[in-house]
């Protein structure tokens, strides 16, 4: 009892922390729409840095990572083969993206598609698919505060108190600050991130094998089919590789990594954030050495639920200290609510701009738009709260089919930023045939080549595409040889 009060003191003073730090962060600008929403478009290297990192690296990174190397073992490094073509993309699309939020006054990934195309119903659309997306992601991060929670303080603070918790520190700053509140709190929950992850990799494997070295060894001697592809689970390299294509790319279509964008005070910014984004992604590799290590810890009593496996090597196996758990509980819960923060944040933002802006909110004022966001962020949360409350787990299963739907946006987002003749005929019925495409193959049929059905599913898109900008070029070609005829 008295080490579950010390871990609960712990982290209910790093709540406070994080919530002071959030609240101080509002200025004058947050009164604007383009402060609250993109921080006057003024975000330096540092602040973006730590942004575009908490985008990432969700409670999936404690909870999920760890998981995936016990469960799987070798497969579980596609996390980090994807994060690697990460600075790709924001290196090619950013500066691009930034340019023309500026230029044109866009703070939505919708603004930019429904302006180029010339078609706010394609906008609207935009906002609904990333409204949908988003709010079971958020779900996820709740859900995962209030297991870390649980589970962390032996059921002294239960799931539904821990989860709302969480909601109720995140939704208060991103409420009264917008983006600063989130750019500072993603610093101060970064660095602890970092430290935390770094200590707990090390030290466990120190403890139990005596170094990350002698761990893999044993694991070798043990169990080697764990360091090796297909792993212990049969992933082989087809699905490796395409699952590593469609996280990188399909992930800059997520419209919070996207908007991120629209807050930088330059593309050279977003050249540097992407320059030293691999040591954010850092974070994961003493995550992963925790995965590996429960390997052999639980290969007699195997595991009901793998993502559980860093709390029990923490709680259970290395005999660490309450002050200790307390701390992780902390680091764990930065994950999670850094990336909660900007969920909330661009949800709010898509449901306002996106989706209400161009029917039930046309033509209202801007302070009226900055306080229907603020509120949204208030009522979203709520909802995801409640989602989180009822059923979690059939969520995450929702979020993975939203990633494969998602990166059907690539040829209409590359189309507005670097192929001004896509049509948005042609456009949108590559998205259709591919996001239809995607929902048979994952649910219906299985995928070819046993590859990622999001990868097939882009190849079709882009190959309708492209027919359709033949077609619609040979036709007016046609009518322009009848016309002079």
């Amino acid at each position: 009892m008295i080490d579950s009060l010390i871990i609960v003191g712990i982290t209910l003073t790093y709540l406070a922390g994080v919530l002071w730090v959030g609240l101080r962060a509002r200025g004058q600008q947050n009164s604007s729409l383009e402060g609250y929403v993109a921080g006057g478009r003024h975000v330096g290297v540092v602040i973006l840095f730590f942004i575009l990192g908490a985008e990432i690296f969700s409670a999936f990174a404690f909870l999920g990572a760890p998981g995936w190397a016990y469960q799987h073992g070798a497969p579980a490094f596609y996390i980090l083969a994807y994060l690697s073509l990460v600075p790709i993309t924001i290196w090619a699309l950013g500066p691009r993206v930034a340019a023309l939020g500026r230029e044109r006054g866009y703070l939505t990934q919708g603004d930019m598609i429904a302006d180029h195309y010339r078609s706010k119903p394609l906008g609207f659309l935009a906002g609904v698919i990333g409204v949908l997306a988003l709010v079971p992601y958020l779900t996820i991060q709740i859900a995962g505060a209030g297991l870390l929670f649980q589970a962390a303080t032996d059921g002294l603070v239960p799931f539904w108190l821990g989860a709302l918790l969480a909601f109720l520190v995140v939704a208060a700053y991103v409420f009264c600050s917008g983006l600063s509140g989130i750019g500072w709190t993603n610093l101060v929950q970064g660095i602890m991130m970092i430290a935390i992850a770094w200590f707990l990799g090390l030290s466990i494997s120190e403890r139990l094998y005596g170094g990350v070295g002698e761990m893999f060894a044993q694991i070798q001697q043990a169990a080697p089919e764990y360091l090796t592809l297909p792993g212990a689970t049969g992933m082989d390299w087809g699905y490796f590789s395409t699952a590593v294509l469609v996280s990188a790319f399909g992930g800059a279509m997520w419209p919070h990594l996207f908007m991120k964008f629209y807050s930088a005070d330059s593309g050279k910014t977003l050249r540097k954030v992407s320059v030293f984004y691999p040591l954010y992604a850092y974070l994961l590799v003493p995550l992963l050495f925790i995965g590996f290590a429960g390997i052999l810890v639980f290969a007699d009593t195997p595991l009901a639920r793998a993502d559980t496996v860093l709390l029990r090597m923490v709680m259970e196996v290395a005999d660490f200290s309450p002050w200790v758990i307390g701390l992780m509980l902390s680091g764990a819960l930065a994950a999670a609510m850094s990336t909660g923060a900007n969920l909330a944040h661009t949800a709010a933002i898509v449901l306002v701009r996106d989706v209400a802006g161009p029917t039930l909110m046309k033509g209202a004022s801007e302070q009226t738009v900055v306080s229907a966001t603020r509120w949204s962020v208030l009522g979203l949360s709520l909802i995801a709260y409640l989602f989180a409350l009822a059923n979690p787990a059939s969520l995450v299963l929702l979020l993975l089919g939203a990633y494969g739907l998602i990166v059907q946006l690539f040829p209409m987002v590359i189309g507005a930023l670097f192929m001004p003749r896509l049509r948005r005929a042609s456009v949108m019925a590559g998205a259709l045939v591919g996001s239809l495409a995607y929902l048979l193959m994952d649910f219906v049929w299985s995928s070819p080549l046993g590859w990622h059905a999001g990868v097939w599913a882009m190849l079709l898109n882009v190959l309708v595409v492209a027919v359709w900008q033949g077609a619609t070029r040979a036709g007016d070609a046609a009518l322009s040889r009848t016309q002079h005829s």
